[in-house]
């Protein structure tokens, strides 16, 4: 996620004046360091049991949806909030929306906002997301100012802004103190909110399973804290910082960990995770966990999805084994709100500038990893559905005939898994120009935000995948469902589509 650059304006005093003023700045700023205490606490005894809805088991219905919001700004957040009023737009064939299917999101930078707030308030509390959070203005407590010498100072000291800028007014505005217990409530699906470990250079999610291998207790951890940290560009902010508890657990680390997963053969993702566990507990490592923007890591935040299931290996990791018996129809919807590849670096021979280059260059590295994620996770939720079918299937007749009393109709092999992926370029070429040309900033004028929010809106309720989703899921054949523009495959492969290339 970008956020303004920081400014260089030309006017001010003399050169002799403004480096004595420097001087002054720096010295005067030595004296406080930037604010970034660890808010997460150690376990204790009298830490209550972890909230079962802090992590996704027990929760996935015969229809569910799963969404993954991008990182963006407040471009991502509006698309986002978009998407999920465009799923309450679709009938769920019992009397209430799509909306009320969603049981799981993962999401990163700006689309966390959106995450979190709606994970929080449900559907009832996005008109009032759009109010507090989009046109909130957030900016207005940041330090751009390079020509500010205290600036100068907390940029070299890891970032011009700290807990008392973009992270206070999240906690104060827009969540008003809320923890993570507050979005644990029935009815509301769980939440992953992905940032990205600097020293293990890894996605970090912020769930149950993640703080447990730190021993602290995630229940009481602020919501605002974890999209701080989701959206914590580096140098522009200071990194949220997490503190093992190592001495707070009561068991180890099993003992696969420690033999350091020998069954996961040349899996380099798989290792890594394992040297991040092991790591959670050494504190000769150092005490301390930096984590920012997740989307140096991940922008669509589906690595967390495949390292969940590498580390848990049962074959319906994340979800329990009652959530793989009871699911039938499974919808994934990336939701896409980055910005597509432009500019106009070849208009010239020269250049580009210095702070262009290094833009364009950390937008080339995330652009490259996030289509890698994307593509990867198509075949892992092929193979997830396989997976689940042959688990299904291998039950005791006994067992499949106490789950048929429960779902009359139920079928080992009766599984659906279907992705797809909405962006900009779901609508007409002009409109996509025009969307993908508001930029990546923590505040857009309202003509923006209700630009984005309508695309969103209008892609999720239009999307052919979608739709055909919805159809399916209620026994009914669509006419408008063109079968030769979607690869589509039994059991073995959900439908993969291209809504573009239907259109």
């Amino acid at each position: 996620m970008n956020v303004p650059k920081p400014s260089r304006r030309r006017t001010g005093p003399p050169l002799t004046r403004l480096l004595a003023a420097c001087a002054l700045g720096l010295i005067t700023a030595c004296t406080s360091a930037p604010e970034n205490t660890p808010r997460n606490r150690g376990l204790t005894e009298s830490t209550p049991p972890a909230v079962a809805r802090l992590d996704p088991s027990d929760t996935l219905t015969e229809t569910s949806v799963m969404l993954s919001f991008s990182g963006g700004g407040a471009r991502a957040a509006a698309f986002a909030l978009g998407a999920l009023q465009g799923l309450d737009d679709l009938p769920n064939g019992e009397g209430g929306s799509l909306l009320d299917q969603v049981r799981f999101i993962t999401s990163v930078s700006g689309g966390s906002m959106t995450a979190a707030y709606f994970g929080l308030h449900g559907k009832a509390g996005l008109p009032e997301f759009r109010r507090l959070a989009l046109l909130g203005d957030s900016e207005r407590t940041l330090r751009t100012s390079l020509f500010n010498p205290r600036n100068i100072w907390r940029l070299l000291s890891g970032g011009l802004n700290d807990r008392s800028t973009l992270p206070t007014w999240l906690d104060q505005t827009v969540f008003k103190g809320a923890t993570f217990a507050q979005m644990s409530q029935q009815g509301r699906p769980v939440v992953w909110i992905n940032a990205t470990n600097l020293r293990q250079r890894i996605a970090f999610p912020f769930h149950q399973r993640a703080f447990d291998a730190l021993c602290s207790d995630l229940s009481s951890f602020p919501v605002s804290e974890a999209v701080a940290a989701s959206m914590a560009v580096p140098v522009v902010f200071t990194p949220i910082v997490l503190e093992k508890h190592p001495e707070r657990c009561q068991a180890p680390l099993p003992d696969w960990v420690d033999g350091y997963g020998l069954a996961f053969g040349e899996s380099m993702l798989a290792r890594s995770l394992l040297q991040t566990l092991h790591d959670f507990r050494d504190l000769g490592t150092g005490r301390y966990v930096k984590l920012v923007d997740g989307g140096l890591s991940d922008n669509f935040g589906l690595s967390s999805i495949q390292q969940s299931r590498l580390l848990m290996g049962t074959p319906h990791a994340p979800w329990s084994e009652r959530d793989a018996t009871r699911i039938r129809h499974l919808l994934f919807v990336v939701v896409d709100g980055g910005q597509q590849p432009g500019g106009n670096l070849n208009q010239a021979l020269d250049g580009p500038s210095g702070i262009d280059l290094a833009m364009a260059a950390i937008d080339a590295a995330i652009d490259t990893n996030v289509r890698l994620s994307h593509d990867n996770f198509v075949q892992l939720v092929r193979r997830w559905q396989d997976d689940t079918v042959r688990y299904r299937c291998k039950l005791s007749e006994e067992e499949q005939r106490h789950i048929r009393t429960q779902q009359p109709g139920w079928r080992c092999d009766d599984v659906q898994f279907t992705v797809t992926r909405l962006s900009f370029g779901d609508l007409a070429p002009a409109r996509a120009q025009a969307l993908n040309a508001i930029p990546t900033r923590l505040k857009l004028p309202e003509q923006d935000i209700d630009a984005l929010v309508a695309a969103g809106r209008e892609a999720m309720a239009h999307s052919l995948t979608v739709r055909y989703f919805t159809a399916r899921a209620q026994g009914v054949t669509d006419s408008f469902w063109r079968p030769a523009q979607a690869t589509t495959a039994p059991t073995s492969a959900p439908p993969i589509t291209n809504d573009n290339a239907a259109r």
